[in-house]
């Protein structure tokens, strides 16, 4: 029983490091994805890379369903609180409900020096890429 035991937990700790072998390097998600435009898929592999996401909608719309881990801060609020998302190096991912915000955001962002910045446009676009 008990070498049953280590001979499972031997395959379960190998087969942890074959996948996170082939994992990739969260850095080099990142450095690989040009900034821009997103899809949903490529926000996805972008948040598990680590980079921020801000959804730029009102609070309510956040209250009512966004990306896991993303902070809320409005597209008319962005300008002032920039600083909240970190250094202008920063990779942030926005998204909002259509893409106009995200769009006007991301032009804000861009105009304090933000220059690593993701638009994934509209939250159904990570809705529809979720893993089923």
């Amino acid at each position: 029983m008990k070498r049953s035991i280590l001979l499972l937990l031997a395959a379960l700790a190998l087969s942890g490091a074959v996948l996170a072998a082939d994992a990739p390097d969260p850095g080099k998600v990142v450095e690989a994805t040009p900034p821009g435009p997103v899809d949903g898929a490529t926000a996805h592999r972008l948040v598990a890379a680590g980079v921020k996401v801000v959804d730029v909608r009102t609070p309510a719309e956040y209250a009512a369903g966004h990306v896991p881990g993303a902070v809320n801060v409005p597209y008319d609020e962005i300008g002032r609180r920039a600083e909240e998302l970190g250094p202008p190096r920063t990779p942030l991912l926005l998204y909002c409900h259509s893409g106009r915000r995200a769009g006007i955001a991301v032009q804000t962002l861009k105009e304090k020096g933000y220059t690593r910045l993701y638009d994934l446009g509209a939250f159904e676009k990570w809705q529809r890429s979720e893993p089923r």
